[in-house]
């Protein structure tokens, strides 16, 4: 299950999610002085890209949908983080959007890879 990054548009969307998660979470900390959802944000954002990278060596099908079908779980979770710090005002929702609308599309993806993998086995 070896993927090439170059050519791999999830290992690229989720790479560029966690930079952008860590850009915010640098802001968190720094500005607003928020530690606590920050760190959920951070755990959660960078560990969807990590996923993946780790499903590119299952070591079967299964383990790939497993590894994916996390990642997705985390995905999800970073939205819920990301929701609620607009919604909470901690942060301008609009300064909020391009990342709520990447993490909405990674989720997307990652449920297509999900369902073709299983539908594949």
């Amino acid at each position: 299950m070896d993927l090439d990054r170059s050519k791999n548009i999830i290992q690229q969307k989720t790479f560029a999610l966690a930079l952008k998660v860590i850009q915010l979470v640098k802001y968190l900390e720094k500005e607003e002085r928020e530690y606590v959802l920050s760190k959920q944000l951070m755990r959660s954002g960078t560990a969807v890209g990590a996923l993946v990278r780790e499903a590119e060596h299952a070591e079967s099908k299964k383990d790939f949908i497993h590894k994916m079908s996390i990642s997705l779980k985390e995905a999800n979770e970073t939205k819920y983080w990301l929701d609620l710090l607009a919604e909470s005002g901690l942060v301008a929702q609009e300064g909020l959007a391009q990342l709520q609308k990447d993490s909405i599309e990674v989720i997307k993806i990652l449920v297509s890879i999900v369902k073709s993998s299983k539908n594949n086995v």
